[in-house]
Parts: C-alpha cells; sequence; structure tokens
C-alpha cells in the first residue's frame, strides 16, 4: 500500500494539434478530485504544477517533424524527476495531463525506479508514429514509439544513462481504433500487444483487460497506467482533443480500471488530453475524476467494519 496519492500537474498542450488541453490538471482538480480521493481513506498530497517553459516565438519552432521539442522536453525531465522520486519514498504519482506527449517523462520516471515496467496504455490512438511516419509533427502521436526505443532518441535524451527503454512485450495499448498507416505498419513490428475496439466487441473488456493484466505483470516490478480520455467514446467524454467515434462506453471504462484497482504492480498512473474548451457542462472533468476514483479503489458497496 503506498503513503500517499502524489498529484503532478502538467498543464501543456505543445504536443496536441489543439489548444486547451493545458488547462486539463485544473479541471481535474475543480471537478472535485481531492475530496473525492480522500473521502475513501487515500492520503493526498498535491505537488502543484510543473512549470511549463515558452518559446520566445513561434518562429522558434522550425521542425516541422517534431514540434516544440525543446520545451516538451523540458517538462518531460523535470517530470520524469517527480515522478521517480515519488516512488522513492513510497507513493503512487498520479500525473495530471496535459497532452499525450508527457507520458514519456511518466513513463521514464516510473522505469527510472522500477527497472523493468509494463505498460497499460488506453487510447483511441496508438502513439506510435516517429519523425520518419508522422503526418503532424505533433509530439503526443508519438510518445509511446519514444518510450519503447522504436521511436526517436531525440524525445527520450534525458534518460539516466543505465536506464533501458521499456520492452514493447510489456505493454498492452487498449481502445485503439485510429492508426496511421505507417504507424500501424510499426506497431506491427514492434512487439507490443494491441487490444482495439473490434477485440472488445467480439471478447468483452473483461477477458481483454485479464489479458492487458497478465501482459503487463509477467517478470515486471510493476506497471504504469497511461489513460488518454479519448478512449472513451465522445459522446460520453466529449472534452478532449482529438476524439474519434467508436469508444469505450462509460461502464467499459470503470470496469477497465476497476479491474487494476487490487492490482499490487500498478505503480504510477496519468489521465490526459482533458479539454474543457471543447467539454459540455463539464461531464468530462467529472468523468476524468471519477475514473481516478474507481482505479484507487473506490467501491460502490464496501463494509465498514
Amino acid at each position: 500500500m503506498f503513503k500517499y496519492l502524489d498529484v503532478i500537474g502538467v498543464p501543456v498542450d505543445f504536443g496536441a494539434n489543439k489548444r486547451g488541453v493545458d488547462m486539463g490538471p485544473s479541471a481535474i482538480r475543480y471537478s472535485g478530485l481531492k475530496n473525492a480521493v480522500t473521502e475513501f481513506g487515500i492520503n493526498y498530497r498535491d505537488l502543484g504544477n510543473l512549470a511549463v517553459p515558452m518559446p520566445k516565438s513561434d518562429l522558434e519552432n522550425t521542425d516541422e517533424k517534431m514540434k516544440y521539442l525543446k520545451e516538451i522536453n523540458k517538462v518531460n525531465e523535470a517530470l520524469s524527476k517527480k515522478v521517480s522520486k515519488s516512488l522513492q519514498e513510497g507513493n503512487i504519482p498520479l500525473v495530471l495531463g496535459g497532452d499525450h506527449s508527457i507520458a514519456v517523462g511518466s513513463v521514464l520516471g516510473t522505469q527510472s525506479a522500477l527497472k523493468n515496467t509494463g505498460i497499460i496504455w488506453m487510447d483511441a490512438h496508438g502513439d506510435f508514429n516517429t519523425r520518419e511516419t508522422t503526418l503532424s509533427g505533433n509530439l503526443h502521436g508519438m510518445s509511446l514509439a519514444a518510450v519503447t526505443g522504436a521511436g526517436s532518441g531525440e524525445m527520450t535524451g534525458f534518460k539516466p544513462e543505465g536506464i533501458n527503454y521499456v520492452n514493447p512485450d510489456k505493454v498492452a495499448i487498449i481502445g485503439v481504433r485510429c492508426l496511421d498507416r505507417d504507424e500501424a505498419k510499426l506497431l506491427h513490428k514492434s512487439g507490443v500487444h494491441i487490444f482495439t475496439m473490434e477485440d472488445i466487441d467480439m471478447y468483452g473488456m473483461r477477458e481483454v483487460m485479464k489479458k492487458a493484466i497478465e501482459i503487463v505483470e509477467k517478470d515486471t516490478k510493476g506497471f504504469h497506467l497511461s489513460f488518454d480520455i479519448d478512449v472513451i467514446t465522445p459522446t460520453e467524454a466529449p472534452g478532449v482533443g482529438t476524439p474519434v467515434k467508436g469508444g469505450l462506453t462509460y461502464r467499459e471504462a470503470h470496469l477497465a480500471v476497476e479491474m487494476l484497482s487490487s492490482r499490487q504492480k500498478l505503480r504510477s498512473l496519468e489521465f490526459v488530453e482533458l479539454n474543457p474548451i471543447m467539454d459540455n457542462a463539464n461531464v468530462t472533468g467529472e468523468l476524468a475524476v471519477s475514473l481516478i476514483c474507481s482505479v484507487l479503489g473506490k467501491k460502490i458497496f464496501k463494509i465498514i467494519p
């Protein structure tokens, strides 16, 4: 059992193609995260937001294949140190994004502390592009490739010496339904385990999660949950930057995280890509809080001794 839930806000949207996800950490806090978590006995510690360096002008962003690389790397280096320190102190870090480029910092921080980490990556997208395959140059679409060593080393230059990339065979993507052509080819060769929405339709969320948990727990020291809220269908979670129809239902999403709540090897987690500008009466912010509570162990019915 962890001592504290360490909340780390990362208000960055440079990795995305739409402004607004930098307000995600504030929206989740505003939606009652602290009260919701402490109500069922978790020690809550808010470490505040990381400072996000601003480019002097868009003219500095000359690399159209890897936009805002310098700024995002600075954020991820700081984030990796925060996450690693939290784990070493016996806590569980909860990272609030921000766009999904911040997963490079979250995952490598976890890997620095544990040395052998699995990843459950819940996302409508694969985030497995590279400098050579990207169609947009947005780094939030390259983060999983980067942390598994399949992507550009430019995104992981801050990785401590002696810390390996995450083994792709210990990674499970769940809910994917939108891949670029060359990205799909890379994923097919990578060794990453992919559970599409078709798999969930055919076998059910329970069976998919059982397989994913087995993958990320076998021969690892622990695993990281990276939850991109766009994995949920847009009618239930409208407040995201890159919505894709046909995603998880409210109950499927909750079942997925509820199945993780009892896993001792769950060591770090992040919720990303909440965009309050796109939201409708804060339903997505409130959904994020309820999912966080579920993954931390909140139950509908629990007998108190």
